[in-house]
């Protein structure tokens, strides 16, 4: 017993000195991550000589907060003017870009890497590649200074839109019909077709390795089939083959999966593979697909979502809203209206679904909105922000997020700590 006691105190001193050093070390020195540094489970600490200690926050409530892109994450003024909006308002949280639109993961990394079922066909060489991008070099270190001002950190992870993995992997892209090239939408973006598999571990990876570094919640965006662009020239090869099994009158049935089940099926993927990092998982949804009853063509069905994440992010911005819905001529100049109606509706479609699993009417709602706090359909000021917050808290929700892809946020909008 007291070598165990002496053990437990030498162990105590030897963590208050790394904390020390942590602290003391040039940025030089305390910048360097190593994916091969023990994860961090549960919120327990670990730390190596050279990088500070990881710790993860419990999920405030309410939470209240803004987008930071990575470009920003890694301009430490523009990145410090953004903390301190956090720490002298009502907001407690920040969502940072762990792999953008682009595809580029945000911390120092070797991604993408090449998938396992391809990498068996180079003599088991796992080649890495390297992409030209945001890369934040003190990530890890930015996440815990934001920690220690009890700044909740959300990492935002761009899944099957990755114009970066599809020039790397073509074979793992939704093609086009015509050719069998890679397609790409409008604005000369490309998807990685969702039943691609071998792209799922490669999510998950980054994932874990996320969380390892410091983030609280891993938020998943882009997780859905192409929205905009020449959609009937669209192929999903990694569709064929895959089907689901139903039951007949004469037996079994098997039939093409849809996209909706096919979605469904990487959401419950995601949800077990990283069951044991204990990371909170939340996905962002179009916004209509709280009051749409179909998948709108692009597999996102509200009643898939919830089940598999601990929180569900409708983009409820009233410019993405088409004319004439419910009546409004214009609706991003209804702010309160447009939100209100479709969290109602969200919240409405989410208990008759607990109710049907069995559970309590009074469970929680996980449904936490992403808000417009930029000018698109209308000029967006403190009086159409604060509206689209305050439906929020007329349907009994209490959490939300801003959204501003420039990251030009409006102060008078907020209310001080």
């Amino acid at each position: 017993m007291l070598k165990f006691l002496g053990n437990l105190i030498l162990f105590t001193l030897s963590g208050v000195v790394i904390f020390f050093l942590s602290y003391s070390l040039p940025s030089f020195l305390v910048s360097t991550y190593s994916s091969a540094s023990p994860a961090n489970f549960s919120g327990e600490l670990w730390a190596t000589s050279t990088l500070p200690l990881v710790i993860h926050l419990e999920t405030p409530e309410p939470l209240k907060a803004l987008y930071m892109t990575s470009c920003v994450a890694g301009t430490p003024s523009w990145r410090n003017n953004l903390k301190r909006l956090i720490e002298t308002t009502e907001l407690n949280a920040v969502v940072i870009d762990i792999k953008d639109y682009t595809g580029v993961v945000s911390f120092p990394n070797d991604f993408p890497r090449l998938p396992a079922t391809e990498a068996a066909g180079n003599g088991g060489q796992a080649k890495t590649y390297t992409s030209k991008g945001c890369v934040v070099s003190d990530m890890r270190e930015f996440v815990h200074t934001l920690h220690e001002a009890e700044i909740y950190v959300i990492g935002r992870i761009s899944v099957f839109q990755d114009p970066s993995y599809t020039k790397l992997f073509p074979a793992l892209a939704v093609k086009k019909k015509s050719d069998s090239e890679v397609w790409k939408d409008y604005k000369g973006l490309s998807f990685i077709d969702v039943g691609a598999k071998p792209y799922w571990d490669y999510i998950v990876e980054i994932s874990e390795e996320a969380y390892a570094l410091g983030f609280d919640e891993l938020n998943y965006d882009y997780v859905r089939y192409p929205s905009d662009g020449d959609i009937k020239d669209t192929l999903y090869t990694w569709t064929v083959g895959t089907a689901s099994t139903t039951s007949t009158s004469s037996g079994q049935a098997s039939s093409p999966l849809s996209k909706p089940e096919m979605l469904k099926n990487f959401f419950e993927y995601l949800n077990d593979e990283l069951e044991d990092i204990d990371a909170k998982l939340s996905v962002d949804l179009f916004g209509m697909t709280m009051t749409v009853n179909n998948d709108m063509n692009i597999g996102q069905l509200l009643e898939n979502a919830l089940p598999y994440f601990d929180y569900v992010s409708p983009m409820v911005y009233p410019s993405h809203y088409p004319a004439t819905w419910n009546g409004f001529s214009n609706p991003a100049e209804y702010p309160y209206e447009v939100v209100k109606i479709s969290m109602a509706k969200g919240i409405e479609r989410e208990q008759a679904l607990n109710i049907a699993n069995g559970l309590a009417t009074s469970t929680p709602s996980k449904l936490r909105p992403w808000l417009q706090d930029f000018n698109l359909g209308a000029v967006y000021g403190e009086d159409k922000i604060r509206a689209q917050i305050q439906a929020t808290y007329d349907v009994g929700l209490t959490s939300w997020m801003l959204w501003n892809a420039g990251n030009k946020y409006t102060p008078s909008a907020l209310l001080p700590e």
